[in-house]
């Protein structure tokens, strides 16, 4: 999830919620941020992270399945929307396992969805998908 904190406060507000292991990527200034948290009795691989994903592999106790989960936070700058596509798009190409996707992709549809700000700023929700 997109945390806006710096990297001590995120950590406090993640341990203050009972959650032991995370990581967390500090917010630049007081925009995007990352957080993923988890507690002890699941077991998380973090494959890979940046400014604007975390990468994981996820697997419950009594022998579940595993899965992978990407926390995604879409730019709201059209200068690095093509990146941050792009890069959803190598990593569905990774892994056979099943996948969620969930963040802020900054996004929209349709003209509705968008409140407030200016022209040409984006913002929304959005899960999982095929690319």
């Amino acid at each position: 999830m997109e945390t806006k904190l710096d990297h001590k406060r995120m950590e406090r507000i993640r341990l203050r919620c009972g959650y032991n292991n995370g990581v967390d990527i500090e917010a630049e200034g007081s925009r995007g941020g990352l957080c993923l948290a988890w507690k002890g009795d699941i077991d998380v691989t973090v494959k890979r992270y940046s400014k604007w994903h975390i990468d994981s592999l996820v697997k419950g106790g009594n022998g579940q399945a595993e899965w992978r989960f990407t926390g995604f936070y879409g730019s709201p700058y059209l200068k690095d929307k093509n990146t941050v596509w792009d890069l959803l798009k190598i990593l569905s190409h990774e892994n056979h396992q099943p996948w969620l996707v969930a963040g802020d992709f900054n996004e929209i549809l349709f003209d509705f969805e968008k409140k407030g700000g200016g022209q040409g700023i984006r913002g929304g929700w959005m899960l999982s998908g095929t690319l």
